[in-house]
């Protein structure tokens, strides 16, 4: 550890002399070191796919890393896991609650504001840690499809495509080379399936990767089934032979 660095990542509400909050910094880099989480937003709904590697005995019907928070919004993480269950949890009681009150579905922003509010919470109080996770919600709402990524620091950001966790560096160029905002679902679907496969060590199996996709015709969350990954994983192979390595 750095001599300037000594004492200053003890507690969440001490700024470092150079204006850092070391926690979290070590809250962003959990998040650095989690499996990729890929969102692509479309003219016809939402892409949501994420990289799972389940142990050879693990029951993996159910997805770890993707969540659905209400009918019309869906969710990815990357990072520390269980704390994505817990701020799921939260927008999904959000959710409800809203369309309780107001009698209509809530718009995503309005979502990704109230984690991305709890997320700032938790970097100013002793006691607490940050959240070490990030979320990438996907969702269709009054708006139209939309895309926002909230991170540990507290932060929420509208996207067209983004990527989060291990390799997303290496994704996010691949994503600015490649997207367009005419994107067809299923370009977006093998899009999203050729991104994973950059930055995993498997590079042509489909059978790690969990997708979802919410339309923007049905507003509704669905998982994937595996023969649609396989088919886009087709698509990525023809489509993409260049990024293969």
């Amino acid at each position: 550890m750095l001599p300037a660095q000594q004492g200053y990542d003890r507690a969440i509400t001490v700024f470092s002399p150079d204006g850092r909050l070391y926690q979290v910094e070590y809250a962003i880099e959990t998040v650095r070191r989690g499996t990729i989480a890929v969102g692509i937003k479309t003219k016809d709904g939402i892409i949501i796919a994420v990289e799972e590697k389940p142990r050879k005995l693990q029951i993996s019907q159910t997805a770890q890393k993707i969540f659905q928070i209400d009918d019309h919004v869906g969710v990815a993480a990357a990072g520390y896991i269980p704390d994505a269950r817990s701020q799921v949890d939260n927008a999904r009681f959000f959710s409800q609650s809203n369309k309780l009150i107001y009698d209509e579905i809530v718009d995503l922003e309005t979502i990704a504001k109230h984690l991305a509010d709890q997320c700032q919470q938790f970097t100013q109080y002793a006691g607490v840690r940050p959240f070490g996770v990030s979320l990438i919600l996907g969702g269709v709402d009054s708006s139209g499809p939309q895309l926002f990524l909230t991170d540990p620091s507290g932060t929420y950001i509208s996207y067209d495509a983004v990527a989060i966790g291990s390799g997303s560096d290496q994704v996010t160029e691949f994503l600015e080379k490649n997207y367009k905002p005419d994107i067809s679902l299923d370009d977006a679907g093998a899009l999203a399936v050729e991104s994973i496969s950059i930055a995993s060590e498997d590079k042509d199996a489909s059978h790690h990767i969990i997708m979802s996709q919410i339309l923007v015709e049905t507003k509704t969350f669905k998982i994937m089934p595996e023969e649609q990954i396989k088919k886009y994983s087709k698509i990525a192979s023809e489509k993409y032979p260049s990024d293969k390595s």
